[in-house]
């Protein structure tokens, strides 16, 4: 049972050594240009939801401007003073 315990032992310490040689293969370059690439991801999104919220923007400001007399005394109809 010796033996077992031994080879699991080395198993992990190899997979160790993998997890740090596949870092160093990467180089100074590529994680560079992967941060680079991660920034300008998060920019891209950034714009696409401030153009979406923008899109709703105009369209609930253009769903209240099409209103019909009888769906803005609904809504507001209550509300308003009489004078």
């Amino acid at each position: 049972m010796a033996k077992k315990r031994g080879q699991k032992v080395a198993g992990t310490v190899k997979k160790q050594d993998d997890a740090v040689t596949i870092a160093d293969q990467l180089g100074g370059d590529m994680l560079e240009k992967l941060a680079q690439m991660k920034k300008d991801l998060t920019k891209q999104e950034e714009q696409q939801a401030i153009e979406r919220e923008e899109q709703l923007r105009r369209e609930r400001k253009e769903r209240e401007k099409n209103k019909t007399f009888e769906e803005l005394l609904d809504e507001y109809g209550d509300m308003g003073s009489k004078f």
